[in-house]
């Protein structure tokens, strides 16, 4: 998961998509970055802290880190919340950019329209809110459309 500063949008997909996995039974692991570093070793913001905690997530431990290039090769997915983020992530990847693993996540709920999360930093705590829940509707998608793939790649073997 990555955005800008990995302090709003990418903490809480990190952990919103983490208790989802577990909640599923599903082992995978979850990551966030920021393209520009600005908020390197910071804590997630504090109203995404808050956000998170009134929907039963704490996300107080993740510790912001500025995405690099072998990302591209450690992750089987990456998602970037907006397209100032994809710009930047396929800037820092370089010749490791893989357009194969690199998507929008919002296409998750809506595919091939690469829209973007809204950055709530400018805002109160109402945008944190909507943030949430858009990533939240996002993190169902994404494994709704996960588990219907594995079982019609079972259902073809």
């Amino acid at each position: 998961m990555v955005c800008l500063g990995n302090i709003c949008r990418s903490p809480l997909a990190e952990g919103i998509l983490l208790k989802s996995c577990i909640d599923a039974g599903l082992h995978w692991q979850i990551d966030s970055a920021g393209t520009n570093g600005y908020h390197t070793g910071e804590p997630p913001h504090h109203l995404s802290q808050k956000v998170a905690k009134k929907n039963g997530i704490d996300i107080s431990s993740q510790v912001s880190r500025k995405f690099k290039k072998e990302d591209i090769l450690a992750f089987d997915r990456i998602y970037v919340m907006a397209d100032d983020v994809m710009q930047e992530v396929k800037k820092i990847a370089g010749n490791y950019f893989d357009k194969n693993k690199v998507d929008y996540f919002l296409n998750e709920l809506h595919p091939s329209k690469n829209l973007d999360v809204p950055d709530p930093w400018y805002g109160d705590e109402d945008g944190y809110d909507e943030a949430y829940q858009l990533i939240d509707e996002a993190c169902a998608a994404l494994l709704k459309n996960y588990f219907a793939t594995l079982q019609t790649t079972q259902s073809n073997v």
